[in-house]
């Protein structure tokens, strides 16, 4: 048996939609301003190249009960922002995975929300630093239980997010930018992608502040919605 300093913690998991399993999550990786509203609206030129960004495995904040999930108002901001975005699952790894190979890696599709501490983003754009902070901080990435791959369409699904019943974000996952087989490609040849990892695919227009007790909605047809308090 081997002797650990301190036990380590269980894994991150998610929810799979109508089943016991719970999905072990590995890392999480993230495309930024892959919607181009959402690229314009931050200022850039509405087709930014692809560029990615990391949480935390334990930022996650598994959602899959009847009630909201509790999602804490993190410290040091005062501009918390959602973004609601597809979340996928990776089932099966791969380096250098080829575009039309791609879909094959992945496991399952879920709601998921890319919490930002909107002040602390703007910081370090001004200074050149990175994000990590601003992204990457304690339940900054709600997800919604998993749904099989093999049981949703997404190509022009509706994506949307309301904050106490009005709406904020509203598009289709046919707007993205870079499509979910160029994502887990590009992303392969950087990382050697492994069962568990999640990849949030960008967010589109909309984005804006909430407060501590609001009510986050968010949807994408086909997939279990999501519902977060913010707390």
């Amino acid at each position: 048996m081997t002797d650990y300093v301190f036990p380590p913690p269980a894994p991150a998991s998610l929810a799979v939609h109508g089943s016991p399993a719970r999905f072990a999550v590995h890392r999480i990786y993230c495309i930024a301003l892959n919607y181009a509203a959402h690229d314009i609206e931050m200022g850039g030129s509405g087709r930014t190249p692809p560029s990615f960004f990391m949480k935390p495995a334990d930022a996650v904040v598994a959602a899959g009960g009847p009630q909201p999930v509790d999602v804490p108002y993190p410290s040091v901001t005062q501009d918390l922002h959602h973004e609601v975005e597809l979340v996928v699952a990776i089932g099966r790894g791969g380096s250098d995975i080829p575009l039309e190979q791609a879909l094959d890696h992945v496991w399952g599709y879920a709601v998921g929300l890319d919490m930002t501490r909107r002040d602390l983003q703007a910081q370090a754009k001004q200074g050149g630093r990175p994000w990590c902070v601003a992204k990457g901080f304690d339940a900054s990435a709600p997800v919604g239980p998993l749904t099989p791959a093999a049981q949703v369409r997404l190509d022009d699904a509706g994506i949307a997010l309301s904050v106490n019943g009005q709406p904020r974000q509203a598009s289709t996952l046919a707007r993205m930018t870079w499509k979910v087989p160029e994502i887990i490609a590009q992303l392969s040849r950087a990382w050697a992608l492994q069962p568990g990892d999640l990849i949030f695919t960008g967010t589109p227009e909309g984005v804006g502040p909430v407060q501590r007790g609001d009510l986050i909605e968010a949807r994408i047809d086909g997939l279990v919605p999501l519902a977060a308090r913010i707390v």
